[in-house]
């Protein structure tokens, strides 16, 4: 059984040794290289654009005249550009393209490119989008709203004997994954085009390739070369840049790479949404919560690319891991002159737990009570209903993982002892949150996106799995091993996992939303059970023995009163018999689960993780800085994989 079982991880050779290759190692014959011009103004009008004298003459430049499709990026909206045409919102929008044969040449000729401007008044702000002075998107600057209730709000404020109010803001923050974003582009000379590249979602890429090129989806071939990182910030941006990358290899001809310097890539791409909340929540002298009510904003940036399920997600996991029966979430996120925001690791739900875990402590403050206690009284436990009505019945770590960490740190003792604790202009503190995460996409969006997976059974015994999940270092590839050999009774090193290609590999997803191990491998684990039916069904036919006196194990074919048969051999003869073997299956939800959209009730996901962390600090009152002493993390795991 290799489930459970630490094995090498199948990536980690290469990238140990250096044989790994990433896009920026690999290169093309005849390949030219790419440059992005940008605006250089948060928002405006382009009033003219010139090329200076030095332009290099062999540089091939393109602008939004020279997209043969849709000039948008095709993702939820399609609002975005993928090259500026006359107006400019943000301050790093692509306006230009220029490509040449080597990328100092191609430097020279975006620096010789001259854009003039007029500027209109920047949105650089929640409050100021929300005031709509300048309207960047719509009637209103909203993207998206949302609005979530359970129980009565004025009940619940009518039986709390104190009301709690605070406000709690969260940053920008930037995935600093250590690759950046990056791709090639191939025209074949037929009139389609391959792309390969770093990106977490090669059927996003696909899809937006299609509508931005206007040809036809066999005409397009993406294929995700390992990525060096992502945590999101390689989901739906990649799209973008390998619009840019095929729009100049059509126009010169030939390949082109496009890479992004490290100062590019953290100017232009997607970050975290910044977020306000603001809370007020009823509750009683002993610490219980009786009304929550919240109001989740969100700067969404110039562009809406997926604030919609950033802030879905956000407005879901407002309340955190505490019950309250009577709640009111109204969540919005707005149009700015940032560069659009997207997905980080959680997309949403860690700015809505942070606010709640703050206002937990606001509230013990308050009310002189331990933020442990207070925690404790009001967390969320099995049998229990989540915001959106959705009732846990198993896998609610709650109150195990708070015990757990406030053992190991001894936080009790701790939080007792550090403010009687005086070193000069530095004082010792220590705080805990409890954090919870809804696995996979929200809803009904595993049935929308319907996940497809393809297993194939080979002569030598290997079999290979066909799936579009990219490993950008967490380590799918030896999941999906792991997974495939436990279904089928043989050694992980007999499962092959075929390269993210959209030409090779059917659409089983983007690899995102921490729905990766769980919804495609499950879909991994059905076709391996598939193929290890029809094996042990073709045998038993043949020898005339029931199929459920066959067992596989370690990669032998056990029947009774027979030698064991090795996995490959009866692989060989299976296929000799009856010819190839390979099955696809696709993901299907629970069939308990039930979730009304236009209410947003219901079983919002399959599951979800639980998590607290306590963390020592020492902060120095004179400088403010915050030096991270110690750390204690706690989670619900379930089965290690």
């Amino acid at each position: 059984m290799s489930v459970g079982k630490g094995i090498v991880r199948r990536d980690g050779p290469g990238k140990v040794t250096g044989r790994t290759r990433y896009i920026d190692d690999l290169s093309e014959p005849g390949m030219w290289f790419g440059k992005t011009v940008r605006a250089t103004i948060p928002h405006g009008r382009i009033r003219a654009i010139r090329l200076r004298d030095d332009f290099p003459a062999e540089a091939v430049i393109v602008d939004y005249r020279d997209i043969p499709g849709k000039n948008v990026i095709a993702l939820i909206e399609e609002d975005q550009p993928c090259l500026a045409q006359d107006r400019v919102m943000h301050q790093a929008e692509p306006i230009l393209l220029v490509a040449a044969a080597t990328q100092e040449i191609a430097n020279r000729a975006a620096a010789a490119v001259e854009i003039e401007y007029e500027p209109k008044p920047p949105v650089f702000s929640i409050e100021a989008s929300l005031r709509g002075e300048e309207i960047l998107f719509g009637q209103d600057n909203v993207f998206k709203s949302f609005r979530i209730e359970k129980g009565s709000l004025e009940a619940g404020f009518a039986a709390a004997q104190r009301v709690v109010e605070g406000t709690y803001r969260t940053g920008a923050q930037e995935q600093l994954y250590i690759e950046p974003n990056g791709m090639i582009a191939m025209p074949d000379g037929a009139g389609g085009i391959t792309i390969k590249g770093s990106m977490q979602c090669p059927y996003y890429v696909h899809r937006a390739m299609v509508v931005l090129l206007g040809l036809p989806p066999e005409k397009v071939r993406v294929i995700a070369t390992y990525p060096g990182g992502g945590f999101g910030g390689k989901e739906e941006y990649p799209s973008m840049i390998a619009g840019h990358a095929a729009l100049l290899a059509l126009k010169a001809g030939r390949p082109v790479k496009l890479v992004y310097p490290r100062d590019e890539d953290m100017l232009a791409t997607t970050k975290r949404h910044p977020s306000i909340t603001r809370h007020r929540s009823g509750v009683k002298e002993d610490g219980t919560i009786t009304a929550m009510e919240i109001d989740l904003l969100m700067d969404g940036g110039a562009y809406a690319t997926l604030s919609s399920v950033v802030l879905s997600r956000g407005a879901i996991h407002a309340a955190g891991v505490y019950k309250c029966e009577n709640v009111r979430v109204t969540a919005r996120v707005v149009a700015t002159n940032h560069p659009p925001y997207g997905a980080f690791r959680g997309f949403g739900a860690p700015q809505a737990c942070f606010a709640v875990e703050r206002q937990i402590d606001r509230i013990a403050d308050v009310l002189g009570l331990s933020p442990a206690e207070v925690r404790r009284r009001n967390m969320i436990r099995a049998g229990d209903t989540t915001l959106t009505g959705q009732r846990l019945t198993e896998s609610v770590g709650t109150e195990a993982i708070l015990d757990r960490a406030i053992e190991v740190s001894g936080y009790t003792a701790k939080r007792a002892r550090f403010p009687r604790e005086h070193r000069g202009n530095l004082r010792r503190g220590i705080g805990l949150s409890l954090f919870m995460h809804g696995t996979g996409f929200t809803g009904s969006g595993e049935t929308k996106m319907a996940a497809e997976v393809g297993m194939r059974l080979t002569a030598d015994g290997t079999v290979e799995v066909l799936s579009a999940a990219t490993d950008m270092g967490q380590g799918t590839e030896t999941i999906f091993a792991q997974i495939a050999a436990a279904t089928l009774g043989i050694p992980p090193e007999a499962v092959r996992i075929v390269e993210p290609d959209t030409a090779r590999v059917p659409n089983s997803g983007p690899t995102v939303a921490s729905r990766t191990c769980m919804v495609v491998g499950s879909v991994v684990a059905r076709c391996a059970e598939t193929i290890r039916e029809r094996l042990q069904s073709e045998i038993a036919e043949r020898e005339g023995i029931p199929a459920a006196s066959i067992e596989i194990r370690e990669g032998m074919v056990l029947r009774p009163g027979k030698a064991p048969l090795p996995f490959a051999e009866a692989a060989a003869a299976h296929l000799a018999r009856n010819g190839p073997l390979e099955v696809h299956h696709r993901y299907r939800p629970p069939a308990w689960l039930h979730w009304d959209e236009a209410r947003y009730q219901g079983d919002a996901y399959p599951c979800y993780s639980f998590a607290c962390d306590v963390i020592e600090v020492e902060v120095d009152l004179d400088t403010f800085e915050v030096r991270v002493c110690d750390a204690w993390l706690v989670d619900d795991i379930g089965t290690v994989i």
